[in-house]
């Protein structure tokens, strides 16, 4: 029996590259054109953090609470399972991420989402942006063709890298934001361990994003309301 510093993250891939993309193509031609309605949600909450009012983030939250709720679904158990076992595992993150999106974000309404100038504020913009207009163009950047993009709303790596851009532009105590970035940082480390063990240069997306946003959060200071 080998050793077990013998293994690499390839030795515990289940799936191929051209599985998992090919797995990303009929899920976009399956729900197609679930797209648009994904694309517009992102045009929605990029408005909504123009004035972080009270409702306006309830609006947010509410709103990244249903993308969650689908990608976890029609995606994670839906799709992903299919090639990968732990994905029911998974799924929990994403369960969990809807309940405290849907308490913290809409009930108690403990955090204002908004557009912000300070180091978090920026580094959560692009983020945010980049789920949305860039992520999807790296498909056929790296000639998997359109077919294959993976877009915020639709797939889990951009829906969760928007999400993390998101917190990061948050105001309030710090204990929601915290609470609210666990599932998404967890899953940026599986996910981007994953991609890894693919070949996929989009790892060197995932992960580092995963740490920029840790050491963002964990450096911001308990901003006022």
């Amino acid at each position: 029996m080998p050793e077990w510093w013998t293994y690499s993250l390839t030795d515990f891939l289940l799936f191929s590259p051209r599985t998992y993309y090919r797995l990303i193509e009929r899920h976009n031609l399956t729900i197609w054109p679930a797209q648009l309605l994904a694309l517009t949600l992102g045009a929605v909450i990029a408005g909504l953090l123009r004035r972080p009012t009270r409702e306006r983030s309830r609006a947010t939250a509410a709103i990244l609470a249903t993308v969650w709720t689908w990608v976890g679904w029609t995606f994670v158990v839906g799709r992903y399972a299919t090639i990968n076992w732990a994905a029911s595992y998974f799924a929990w993150l994403f369960a969990a991420e809807v309940l405290l999106l849907g308490w913290l974000g809409v009930a108690r309404a403990s955090l204002r989402f908004g557009w912000r100038r300070d180091p978090a504020g920026l580094v959560g913009g692009v983020l945010f942006l980049g789920s949305i207009i860039l992520y999807p163009a790296l498909a056929p950047v790296l000639g998997r063709g359109w077919a294959q993009s993976e877009l915020f709303g639709i797939a889990p790596d951009p829906t969760v890298l928007g999400t993390l851009g998101i917190l990061l532009m948050s105001e309030g105590s710090p204990r929601p934001r915290k609470a609210l970035l666990a599932a998404p940082l967890v899953w940026c480390l599986v996910a981007g361990a994953t991609l890894w063990a693919m070949g996929s240069p989009e790892a060197w997306l995932v992960l580092p994003a995963a740490v920029l946003v840790a050491l963002a959060s964990s450096a911001r200071g308990r901003p006022a309301l």
